[in-house]
């Protein structure tokens, strides 16, 4: 199938969830996670309407940042390490994974403009997950106070891949509430208004329990 009809059928599943939820369907944001496909796949992304794409590697980011550049907001939603902050930072307009100091530091150092970061957080708390444990956010969020290019507009998690639909809905609600309490302390830094959470097994959950953005790569683009 091509993207076009396959954003059809998600765009369909999202308003069910979204009239179970009573929530507007215009809240959400899709991300076409476009890391395992080609430029080409993800120009047609682009042609469907889909304008935020989604990388997790810097050397696929780069080229088709190359190709691409700013037909679309870019999120980069993988580890980044720190060495290689400054190839991707100013490139990008999210960061999905801020989950360490040294890496802030980093960015901070490195970027032209605030940064727009969601925190990456391991609720499921998987050895084979990054992501901070969920004692470690505020503490976390609160030291990012220190660098003024560090924007914390949101929470970011991914639920664990299994089958039971209600311990996937557990996460996504720990999350969910974990924001409401960051958000309550009107940190000027940190206003934490958006949740990316829910990828293409688990989307319409996510947007159950809040998700403001979802990460949808093989139900959209293929692999």
């Amino acid at each position: 199938m091509d993207v076009a009809e396959n954003l059809k059928e998600i765009e369909e599943n999202m308003r069910k969830a979204c009239v179970k939820s009573n929530r507007n369907f215009d809240e959400i944001t899709i991300i076409g996670v476009t890391k395992y496909v080609t430029i080409e796949r993800a120009e047609e992304t682009i042609d469907a309407g889909i304008k935020n794409l989604g990388e997790n590697r810097n050397e696929g980011f780069l080229e088709k940042y190359e190709k691409i550049g700013n037909k679309a907001s870019w999120h980069f939603i993988g580890t980044l390490q720190s060495r290689k902050v400054k190839d991707v930072i100013n490139k990008i307009d999210y960061l999905h994974s801020l989950d360490r100091k040294s890496l802030a530091k980093e960015v901070n150092k490195r970027t032209e403009k605030p940064v727009n970061c969601f925190v990456q957080v391991n609720v499921s708390g998987e050895e084979s997950k990054h992501g901070l444990a969920h004692g470690g956010v505020l503490p976390f969020i609160e030291e990012l106070e220190k660098f003024p290019n560090i924007r914390v507009v949101g929470l970011m998690t991914m639920a664990p891949h299994i089958d039971d639909r209600e311990e996937i809905r557990g996460v996504f609600r720990q999350l969910a509430e974990l924001r409401g309490q960051i958000k309550e302390k009107n940190y000027k830094h940190a206003p934490c208004e958006y949740l990316s959470m829910g990828m293409s097994n688990d989307y319409d959950i996510a947007i159950e329990e809040g998700a403001t953005h979802i990460r949808i790569g093989s139900k959209l683009v293929g692999s």
